[in-house]
């Protein structure tokens, strides 16, 4: 009975299949919707992590911030300088690499190209705290960084697209208004989590930083921090706290005007605010299934009215209510169905192209797909209920005189 109460549906579907497909088409943009949002939502949470993981996980950030004033007002944060990164490598146990760190835009000039990049001031430490590989020459020396030599590492862009494909190391670059020579190239990173090229930027000795590009005497915009356990990240950041309170003269009970951003604590509130928006944003395409589900409604009350002497006929020999109702309530699953798998190839379709023009990884999610397809198959069911029950309900005798 279910094969041919199957083919009949089939049949029917067929039929009117221009009416059948503008039937579903809330169903399938619905389903496509959720299917793309998802997949995106779940290659963004990847891309967020290996982003985070890049950076390592037992990163600790310190930032200035700024203190309250009476009246609300807010402060300017003091900034840290160099004996504060001393001080820390020096008093604070458990800590596997530390790194000053400043950043500005500015000018930079090779032979004849010129744009304006990223130009970041550090210590050879960021190799290992923010794992910045050094795939051509080496790192800084100690030498240079105490002496503030002028001496760089360029970034992939800048050899790839400024140096014209002449070697990079020994080759002079000019920041601003110094010239400093090419000591190494970093690995390449690609894009950042929320746009712009990683890969287009300087870096410079800190001391040359400071003196030749920020001139901001001995100021630290702020210092990165490695820790040797992840697990004991909570007992470092109380250590690097005291510190900072007693170089920074906070009286006891006061406010600090410093934060220490844990990267574990980021990457976990990072996912979980895509997973609410991806969640939030998913429900809203949802509602469209809801609004096919009212079309397959009222498609099928047509059509149990244009196929009501067909009814009266199956009952007139024989056919229980339960058989002619199973009819409708198959098709009306089955237009369904047909829709949730339309939108579900829609989505995959769409996803696959939107995700690396977003440079975010293709993720699939293979119980969302499934999810899809059960939900669209059971708005079929629930929409397609009352028409159905219309229809067994019919009197055999007044639906044979239905003209």
């Amino acid at each position: 009975m279910i094969a041919n109460t199957v083919l009949m549906a089939l049949r029917e579907i067929r039929r009117n299949v221009l009416r059948s497909g503008l039937t579903v088409l809330g169903i399938v943009i619905g389903v496509a919707a959720v299917i793309v949002i998802v997949t995106l939502g779940a290659g963004t949470t990847q891309q967020v992590g290996s982003e985070i993981s890049r950076m390592g996980s037992n990163m600790l950030t310190l930032m200035p911030s700024g203190d309250m004033r009476m009246g609300g007002a807010a402060g300017a944060a003091q900034s840290f300088v160099m004996s504060d990164v001393e001080a820390l490598r020096r008093e604070v146990t458990g800590i596997t690499a530390i790194a000053p760190y400043s950043q500005r835009m500015d000018q930079v000039v090779i032979g004849n190209e010129n744009r304006r990049v990223n130009i970041v001031g550090t210590e050879s430490g960021i190799s290992v705290v923010r794992n910045w590989k050094v795939v051509e020459g080496r790192l800084f020396t100690p030498t240079e960084e105490r002496s503030g030599r002028n001496v760089c590492i360029i970034g992939d862009t800048i050899r790839a697209e400024m140096l014209g494909g002449q070697p990079a190391l020994g080759s002079s670059v000019r920041v601003g208004k110094m010239s400093c020579e090419i000591i190494g190239v970093l690995e390449r990173k690609g894009q950042a989590m929320f746009g712009g090229d990683q890969d287009a930027t300087i870096v410079l000795p800190m001391r040359t930083f400071q003196r030749r590009i920020a001139g901001s005497g001995d100021k630290i915009g702020q210092i990165f921090i490695s820790g040797e356990d992840a697990a004991a990240q909570a007992d470092l950041k109380i250590q690097i706290t005291q510190v900072m309170r007693e170089r920074r003269h906070i009286a006891a009970g006061a406010r600090s005007d410093f934060n220490i951003m844990d990267m574990a604590e980021v990457s976990n509130v990072m996912q979980n605010t895509i997973g609410i928006m991806t969640g939030f944003v998913g429900a809203i395409a949802a509602i469209s299934l809801l609004v096919g589900g009212i079309g397959i409604m009222n498609i099928m009350l047509v059509s149990v009215t244009e196929r009501t002497r067909e009814i009266g006929i199956r009952l007139a020999i024989g056919a229980t209510e339960k058989e002619v109702m199973l009819q409708f309530l198959v098709e009306a699953s089955m237009l369904s169905a047909l829709g949730g798998l339309a939108g579900i190839t829609l989505g995959l379709i769409g996803a696959g192209s939107i995700a690396p023009a977003m440079n975010i990884p293709f993720v699939f999610q293979p119980m969302t797909v499934v999810q899809a397809f059960v939900f669209s198959a059971a708005v079929g069911v629930v929409f397609g209920f009352m028409p159905a029950r219309r229809a067994a309900r019919l009197n055999p005798i007044e639906a044979l005189r239905h003209e």
